[in-house]
């Protein structure tokens, strides 16, 4: 079955037998699109991408105050789009793009709703689902079998365990695990994957300790870690003050 080509496709891309490629899609150079994926909506595809099997990239949003109007889907380069996975665009509510970054792993079956940001450098393993809104910073690992609430934001290089259920925002550099998903620790072997300078990663477990095992009031600790000259102690107090659906910590008393 010869593939059905109505969008742009950029240079050297490879197409297998059964793709669809509507008419307002864009795809960069050097992509490989395996067959029977259908790739639709107004969806712009960057280079040197892998898209496998069955995947559906750009249908329409899973949700019912979606009426047709024009929204996007973005994603970068480098990334690896595993077989029957589903992204959707944006919504008009929502700011009207999902996008997807550089060099990121999304495994079969995984699912990226409507109006999701994801950084790079991100891993999605089998079947983790992404509800509406949800943001990944960068270095982000998902568990498999793991749905993310919607408006849940995890920071970057932070790890959910397999089979855990995600409701509350994870802050960057931890572990979180269970279901409801509760803070574990910190995700110190992906830290030492990427920072070679251990009084770093030091000064991130004191700021840890401080925040979620002090039992001091959170929002105070945080206020007072803004003062660090640590640009990553700095970025984990900023997204406990920002957080909108709060932090799941185990409180002592």
């Amino acid at each position: 079955m010869k593939p059905i080509i109505k969008g742009k496709i950029g240079k050297n891309c490879q197409i297998g037998e059964g793709v669809i490629i509507d008419k307002d899609v864009v795809i960069g150079d050097n992509c490989i699109i395996e067959p029977y994926a259908v790739i639709t909506g107004y969806t712009e595809i960057g280079d040197n991408n892998h898209i496998f099997s069955h995947a559906v990239i750009g249908s329409i949003p899973q949700d019912l105050k979606y009426h047709g109007e024009k929204t996007k889907l973005i994603i970068g380069n480098n990334n690896k789009i595993r077989e029957f996975t589903l992204i959707n665009p944006g919504t008009e509510n929502g700011g009207g793009v999902t996008k997807i970054g550089d060099n990121n792993l999304l495994m079969g079956y995984v699912h990226v709703a409507h109006d999701v940001i994801i950084g790079n450098n991100c891993i999605l393993a089998n079947a983790a689902t992404l509800a509406g809104h949800v943001v990944l910073e960068d270095y982000v690992v998902i568990g498999g079998m793991t749905p993310i609430h919607q408006f849940v934001k995890i920071g970057e290089h932070a790890m959910i365990a397999g089979a855990s259920a995600v409701s509350q925002d994870i802050p960057p550099y931890c572990l979180a695990e269970g279901n409801r998903a509760k803070l574990r620790g910190l995700n110190l072997t992906g830290l030492r994957r990427r920072l070679e300078d251990r009084t770093i990663i030091d000064e991130i477990k004191r700021a840890y300790k401080e925040l979620f095992e002090s039992g001091k009031p959170l929002r105070d600790v945080a206020k007072e870690l803004l003062k660090s000259e640590n640009p990553y102690v700095k970025h984990l107090a900023e997204f406990v003050l920002n957080s909108k659906r709060g932090i799941p910590y185990v409180r002592k008393v």
